[in-house]
């Protein structure tokens, strides 16, 4: 099709879901058990790491929401869709948004969790987004009509990029990414929140291998060792059985030869330069809680030239219910692929492998840097005009990552220049905020009543 008949698809599409209909939530009769979902997840997760997942997120409504996007995912199932669809996040609520090193070694920001991505309807990436921004303002304390600004910000900045997008030519919308540098100049009226980002880019360019290798190793015994700190941070070899620890290094130089298989060529040159020396398991995030995620020490030059690398499980994705199958056997593969599509640029030693763990059984992973230059926007800090332009990078981010992958004019023809899609999805995120306070409450209460047991750590 070309592209006035693309956005007569868009356009026509309003049939089958009015603008409008997006401000509709109630909980449906019969819906799932959130708790009960929360409880399937766990069964592949590793046991003793699952109460760690569920103290973490009984600690308020929006660390709640935060892990559970498997909850949503089912919700937002129910919800009215428009039909076109992009590769969708999967988890794009406003945590999963933050500023990283491009290869060029300039600050970006964009989207840098993709765990769940998978094609989809690109309404639910938005949803999440939007209802993110009403239960972190509710955590703020912001009023009702500071939270709605943000939320509006949002949705409307997704609807202006995405029309924006929609007038450029292909490479100028794979080229398009948001440079930190570029945000300064406008938020430079705001002096309280340029000090702010101030000082979270010269932390972000703090977090490095170099700062990892001095925070998580030691030397035992003349060896370079990633330091014990149970149990978020444990040895491989204190998971293991007493005389097996020998098998340990070949069988991790056997991942690490698949998982650099699935690297172009030159980056493949650049990981031989480096020795593998130690491996631990970690705790990382909320609702990753209980995967299996491995940080890998690698050294290159000498033991001043560190390398950490993260390998983090990869399960199905909580879209795939609802949405279909991923066309990749591998699901370490799905999310790289993910996430080279969704990104503006990647990690250079991003890449995948499958692996046949501790016990027996095979599994996925996908592999990246532990920290290069990698910083979270501290939500708990904003003022309320800081959210609002917070939200409106997001959006714009969103917007760019779906661009990438779906019919940008046919979705920009959907949206439209009127404001109809922005307050319907304002409405949507305060009743959602409502939904996640009460599947909180439902969590804590499993904890209260012993049905589950929660660790704080």
């Amino acid at each position: 099709m070309d592209a006035p008949e693309r956005a007569a698809s868009g356009r026509a599409a309003r049939s089958q879901a009015r603008r409008s209909s997006h401000a509709a939530w109630e909980p449906p009769e019969g819906r799932a058990d959130p708790v009960a979902i929360l409880e399937r997840q766990a069964r592949s997760r590793v046991p003793e790491l699952v109460p760690i997942r569920y103290g973490r997120m009984s600690a308020s409504p929006f660390a709640f929401f935060r892990g559970a996007a498997a909850v949503m995912a089912a919700d937002l199932a129910r919800t009215p869709v428009s039909g076109l669809r992009v590769q969708a996040c999967g988890d794009a609520h406003l945590s999963n948004f933050g500023a990283f090193a491009a290869p060029d070694r300039r600050l970006v920001f964009d989207l840098n969790d993709f765990d769940e991505s998978l094609p989809g309807p690109w309404e639910w990436d938005v949803k999440r987004l939007a209802a993110s921004f009403a239960i972190a303002g509710r955590e703020s304390c912001f009023k009702r009509k500071e939270r709605a600004a943000a939320v509006l910000a949002a949705a409307r900045s997704y609807r202006e990029a995405m029309r924006a997008f929609a007038s450029q030519g292909n490479l100028g919308v794979w080229y398009a990414r948001l440079d930190v540098e570029s945000v300064m100049g406008e938020i430079e009226a705001e002096p309280k929140l340029t000090e702010q980002v101030r000082q979270g880019v010269a932390k972000a360019q703090a977090k490095d291998s170099a700062r990892a290798f001095r925070k998580l190793t030691h030397v035992v015994d003349g060896e370079l060792r990633i330091r014990a700190d149970p149990p978020l941070i444990v040895p491989a070899e204190e998971l293991m059985a007493p005389g097996e620890t020998r098998d340990l290094e070949q069988f991790l130089l056997g991942v690490l030869e698949a998982y650099r298989a699935s690297l172009p060529g030159d980056r493949q040159h650049l990981l031989d330069g480096y020795l593998f020396r130690h491996l631990a398991r970690k705790v990382v995030g909320v609702g990753s809680v209980g995967t299996r995620a491995w940080i890998v020490l690698l050294t290159g030059a000498d033991d001043s030239d560190p390398l950490f690398l993260q390998a983090k499980e990869a399960e199905a994705s909580v879209l795939e219910p609802y949405a279909g199958a991923s066309r990749y056997e591998n699901h370490g593969q799905r999310v790289v692929e993910g996430q080279r599509l969704m990104q503006a640029a990647s990690d250079i030693f991003l890449g995948w492998c499958p692996a046949v763990g501790f016990d027996g059984r095979q599994r996925h992973f996908y592999v990246r840097q532990l920290w290069d230059w990698k910083r979270s926007v501290e939500i708990e800090r904003l003022t309320p005009h800081g959210l609002e332009l917070y939200a409106r990078m997001c959006g714009w981010t969103l917007a760019r990552a779906h661009a990438r992958s779906g019919d940008r004019i046919a979705i920009a023809a959907y949206l439209g220049a009127g404001a109809a899609f922005d307050t319907a999805i304002a409405e949507f995120s305060e009743s959602y905020a409502d939904q996640s306070e009460r599947d909180h409450a439902a969590l804590v209460a499993a904890i209260d009543s012993g049905r589950i047991v929660a660790e704080e750590i």
